[in-house]
């Protein structure tokens, strides 16, 4: 049933399994240098707002933490979402609320490097990740992601690239937000 929903092969495993090589940094690593900093639920809805997320979008979440924007994305716009995060915890915690909140058909958690994982699917990506780690992302979402994709970042720019929009947020607690936003070419 999952795979009907993706839209891509007959094996859900193949929307969110890893992709060939192994060119990852490293579990530790990812551990150690990218913190875990929970993206205000106002922010969350901007971003997908600013993404013009629609129910035949595919949307990744890289470093996707509890999942709230997994679950914002497949609750309120209806969208097939997968998050990948390396954090086994975050992990379990974040699939134990997706299937507690009955999107197990529209929402799921990889828990994996997201320099493994294949974004060829994805329609929309998401990242609230260091500027450093956006740029080592760079290169492989210009080598996997299809023209038109958009690509959202809170707080923190990819460098090398123009974005097509950017919007300040001050959050429901006044702490200001920028967001970011990139459609390939």
């Amino acid at each position: 049933m999952m795979a009907a929903l993706f839209y891509v092969n007959p094996t859900p495993s193949v929307v969110a399994q890893p992709a060939q090589g192994g060119q990852g940094i490293g579990n530790a690593t990812l551990l150690r240098q990218v913190p875990y900093v929970p993206t205000p639920q106002d922010v969350v809805e901007k971003m997908l707002e600013l993404a013009k997320v629609k129910p035949d979008d595919v949307v990744y979440d890289l470093g996707s933490g509890d999942g709230r924007i997994v679950i914002t994305a497949a609750q309120k716009y209806g969208a097939h979402a997968v998050g990948v995060e390396i954090n086994p915890d975050l992990y379990r915690q974040s699939s134990a609320r997706i299937t507690e909140l009955g999107l197990d058909g529209r929402a799921h958690i990889i828990c994996e490097d997201m320099f493994d994982v294949s974004l060829k699917h994805a329609t929309v990506v998401t990242m609230y990740l260091l500027t450093s780690f956006n740029e080592k992302m760079r290169p492989k979402l210009e080598r996997e992601l299809h023209s038109g994709t958009r690509v959202v970042c809170h707080d923190f720019h990819v460098p090398g690239w123009d974005p097509d929009q950017v919007v300040d947020v001050t959050s429901r607690n006044d702490i200001p937000h920028k967001i970011y936003l990139y459609v390939r070419p």
